[in-house]
């Protein structure tokens, strides 16, 4: 019995460990702007990150990053600002913002 104890307590500190935080990530930012608002926006992933500073894509995403992105890009269509996309965006938006020194390849 005191060896499946530990065993389950070992298990559960290597999952509390192990556990990611965030699931976004700025690469599949980079491929849904490519993918699904490069042609509605006109413009490169860089000069929409560059459009803002950190701060600002920051206080959008906790106001509602997709009302900013429809106004930088009016002919996005609704499909492209699902809510699953949207912290994939602003991980992108804020690696590459216009203060932050980094340039994406796209």
């Amino acid at each position: 019995m005191k060896n499946i104890l530990k065993l389950v307590m070992a298990a559960v500190l290597l999952l509390g460990l192990s556990t990611v935080t965030a699931s976004a990530s700025v690469a599949k930012g980079q491929k849904l702007y490519q993918k699904k608002l490069k042609s509605a926006c006109g413009f490169t992933g860089a000069a929409m990150a560059g459009k803002h500073s950190q701060d600002e894509w920051e206080a959008f995403h906790k106001s509602g990053l997709d009302k900013e992105i429809r106004k930088l890009c009016p002919s996005v269509k609704d499909k492209s600002l699902k809510g699953k996309y949207l912290p994939h965006y602003f991980d992108f938006f804020y690696e590459y913002a216009n203060d932050s020194g980094n340039v994406p390849s796209c």
